[in-house]
């Protein structure tokens, strides 16, 4: 595996690169329900989730990437009674099969109720390829 490391700055004021790309793996931080201008999305569970999923996706594609490429993601909640309503919008992202979850309950920055982290394979061929 390749050694190198790529980093892809975050546009927002916050100290955390978007993404890191190691070798094959690609790591995204975690997201919030936040706009590209850094607004915090308010609303159902299912808004804030289409809100991450939505900037997770846009994420993967600045990278090369997209969602048939990941293999990992973590979840927080804010709480369990949130669950049903974020895996029914969840699930939609994952046409080409469902990665591997862990699921937890935390409390979370700026009130949100449900933050999203992925990690993807993008393979060894990918690294000649720079954001």
């Amino acid at each position: 595996m390749s050694s190198s490391l790529v980093r892809y700055p975050s546009e927002l004021p916050f100290p955390f690169s978007r993404a890191v790309r190691a070798g094959g793996f690609l790591m995204l931080s975690g997201q919030i329900p936040m706009t590209a201008a850094g607004e915090v999305i308010q609303g159902t569970i299912e808004e804030q989730t289409e809100a991450v999923m939505t900037r997770i996706g846009e994420t993967l594609k600045h990278c090369g990437a997209d969602y048939s490429q990941v293999i990992k993601a973590t979840v927080w909640l804010s709480d369990m009674s949130h669950f049903a309503g974020f895996n029914e919008v969840y699930k939609r992202y994952f046409e080409a099969g469902l990665p591997v979850r862990s699921t937890v309950t935390a409390g979370l920055a700026l009130g949100v109720d449900v933050e999203v982290e992925v990690q993807a394979w993008v393979g060894e061929a990918e690294q000649s390829r720079e954001g």
